[in-house]
């Protein structure tokens, strides 16, 4: 019996009952996914399942989350850098009043989170 062009490209198939199903596994993920690509993963899933699903079976998804996980870093880190600057805080104040510079540093960041859910994640 001639070979299907599956078995000619090296894949295999299984008995299940009178059926031969072929040996099949999804790709694995190799990409680093951080913190805000899981949360747009999430949100989407969540709140815009037709987009979610395209980019899954399209093998997409991956690439879309790694690009907004490195975008929303970016915005983050430089949203805290320029209100850091604007507030005026300081090394010196650090030292000064350690409990003041975590309050205004903790307030900075749940700031720029917000920010950069709402332009980016939720986008």
């Amino acid at each position: 019996m001639e070979k299907t062009l599956f078995e000619q490209m090296g894949g295999t198939y299984r008995h299940e009952g009178d059926y031969l199903l072929p040996n099949l596994t999804a790709p694995q993920s190799v990409a680093h996914i951080g913190i805000w690509g899981q949360r747009r993963r999430d949100y989407l899933k969540q709140h815009k399942e037709p987009i979610y699903t395209g980019l899954l079976l399209s093998g997409k998804l991956d690439a879309h989350l790694v690009e907004v996980d490195r975008s929303a870093t970016q915005m983050y880190e430089r949203l805290v850098a320029q209100m850091t600057q604007a507030e005026g805080i300081s090394e010196e104040l650090k030292v000064a009043d350690p409990m003041a510079w975590v309050g205004r540093m903790n307030n900075i960041r749940a700031v720029a989170e917000e920010v950069v859910r709402h332009e980016i994640i939720f986008n």
